[in-house]
């Protein structure tokens, strides 16, 4: 006589499990063997993260640990550093005068009554989801322009320090920031260009009214100065909102609702509660659509690709058609990764025109073991000399500003992270192709890193263990290493001398900050309690985390968003 457990694991994972409550799950987990790896699958818990708490699919690399993290998601912190300036950090009190308007350990800023699942940083802002798709901003989207008050959040350069809810039409599932602007990326698969807070805008085009696979958004990528979409089939789609043709038009559309609509200028509103401490106020947005046709980039040169062999991909997985699975943007450059590990780089992306001047090109040694293994530490004779992975599939990119990453997920022995820094950030010099080489931080390597985030000029890893790892330039604090007035001089996050601290005590930051962090190294949430960091985020001088307290019932001081208008 057939039993429950007769029916096929696909259909439960795929339905039954999906629509009942948490508690039946864990029980019907507790009944057999079969039931408790079915209730196990990590996948399903991926899932059901996205299905209940709106948790974006595309911002980790993380392959394991799904159910731990909903388990623990009723509390998420939002945790800030680095420069303060524009109200990026929020209302976070600054330290001792000595350094300057920097914040250089990790701050916990409470948004009241609001799970944050996700949070990303533009050039001098933070943008974060909560469970339900809402949005919310504090800094400032350009903060190169002098702040106006007058025209409220029509305007880029408007400042809030405290966080704001944005008036969107429809929840967000994702959003990605530029340097100067946002795109935000709805539950209907709209997407909405950010160049100010209030006033977003829909671009409209056949290349992006989801008709077809042609058209339809499934990555929304924001470099530098353009917005990169990829689709379902899997194309490269690109636009400039902040260059070219489209700045223009966007200027024009600006003038003429300040001129016929003045109820178009954003200013905040507060909730009707709002006399009550720690409410959150938000930008009502003026939404409107933009009619112009995008860019789309030629196909990924597949037929001249070569076969990688060391990837442990399976016979069958090596013989599907090569498609792009992800996509990142730096300053001027597009980064491409195929399903079998390619890394790709499309160049001359600096406006509508010059992308005809551009091609594909594969970097090898950010693809293929073999070119891999003479580089850094992998090499033989090398100072720092670490045995190089017998396998490596590269399955994640991220970039920002001149720089990229390429990393691979799975088994340890898999888990490698190179990096693609140039030597001079100032002069944007595109190199060759095969000349094109990572850096290896040995102590990245096997790791089980799941993401890598870059800002302007200080990078962050995080490891599927909850731990993040920073290194870089000082910039205000961005490191999260903490004061280093009071780090032992010569280590990560001090100065290289005791004179050089006792100067900076007496005198302040002036002129000296702490040598660039050469060496990964490892962030401290909490004074030393336990801690989980899930997400990390990285922009212009800054760095934002989200973390799940272990200890869930210890009383802490927080620091709490107070109602507040623009300064």
């Amino acid at each position: 006589m057939p039993s429950i457990k007769d029916i096929p694991a696909e259909i439960f994972l795929d339905n039954l499990l999906l629509m009942l409550p948490v508690p039946d799950i864990l029980r019907l987990g507790c009944t057999n063997r079969f039931f408790y790896l079915l209730t196990n699958d990590e996948p399903f818990w991926h899932q059901r993260l996205q299905q209940d708490f709106n948790f974006p699919s595309s911002d980790t690399a993380r392959t394991t640990g799904w159910k731990f993290i909903y388990k623990r998601l009723t509390n998420p912190k939002v945790y800030l550093w680095g420069h303060a300036s524009c109200g990026r950090l929020g209302k976070i009190p600054l330290p001792m005068q000595h350094l300057s308007d920097g914040v250089p350990s990790p701050h916990h800023m409470q948004l009241p009554g609001v799970k944050v699942v996700s949070l990303v940083g533009s050039g001098w802002a933070f943008h974060a989801l909560d469970t339900k798709g809402n949005m919310y901003v504090w800094g400032t989207l350009d903060g190169l322009r002098p702040v106006s008050i007058r025209d409220g959040f029509s305007q880029a350069s408007t400042i809030t320090y405290v966080p704001m809810r944005l008036g969107l039409p429809k929840p967000i599932r994702s959003v990605s920031c530029g340097r100067l602007h946002a795109a935000a990326f709805d539950a209907t698969g709209n997407i909405w260009n950010l160049t100010s807070w209030g006033r977003p805008f829909r671009l409209v085009s056949t290349l992006l009214d989801r008709s077809s696979p042609h058209s339809t958004p499934i990555q929304v990528e924001c470099g530098w100065w353009s917005v990169a979409v990829l689709t379902a089939s899997r194309d490269v789609i690109i636009w400039w909102p902040t260059r070219g043709e489209m700045l223009q038009r966007i200027r024009a559309k600006n003038r003429e609702l300040d001129k016929y609509n003045p109820q178009s200028k954003a200013k905040p509103v507060s909730d009707l509660n709002h006399h009550n401490r720690g409410v959150i106020s938000y930008i009502p947005c003026y939404t409107w659509e933009l009619a112009m046709d995008p860019v789309r980039l030629p196909g990924i040169p597949v037929n001249s690709l070569p076969d990688l062999v060391h990837t442990g991909l399976s016979h069958d997985a090596r013989q599907e058609e090569t498609v792009l699975t992800k996509i990142a943007v730096t300053e001027n450059s597009l980064i491409g990764l195929t399903n079998k590990g390619h890394v790709l780089r499309y160049t001359r992306l600096f406006n509508e025109n010059s992308y005809l001047l551009g091609l594909w090109e594969y970097l090898p040694y950010f693809s293929d073991l073999a070119k891999v293994r003479d580089c850094g530490p992998f090499a033989d004779g090398s100072a720092d000399h670490i045995d190089p992975p017998q396998m490596m599939h590269i399955n994640h990119i991220s970039a920002h500003f001149r720089t990229f990453c390429a990393y691979s997920t799975g088994a340890r022995d898999r888990s490698v992270v190179l990096i693609n820094k140039p030597e001079n950030t100032d002069t944007p010099v595109v190199p060759e192709p095969n000349t094109v080489k990572p850096v290896i931080h040995p102590n990245l390597q096997f790791q089980y890193v799941i993401s890598v985030v870059l800002g302007d000029l200080h990078y962050a890893a995080l490891t599927s263990t909850g731990k993040l790892f920073t290194w870089g330039e000082y910039n205000r604090g961005a490191l999260g290493l903490g004061d280093p007035t009071t780090i032992e001089p010569g280590q990560p996050g001090g100065f290289a001398t005791e004179e050089e601290r006792q100067d900076v005590i007496r005198e302040g930051f002036a002129t000296l900050e702490p040598p660039d962090v050469k060496v990964p190294t490892e962030v401290k949430f909490e004074n030393g309690r336990e801690t989980f960091c899930f997400a990390a985020t990285a922009g212009g001088w800054h760095t934002g985390t989200l973390v799940i307290d272990m200890d869930p019932d210890a009383e802490e001081g927080v620091v709490t968003v107070e109602e507040g208008a623009t300064h």
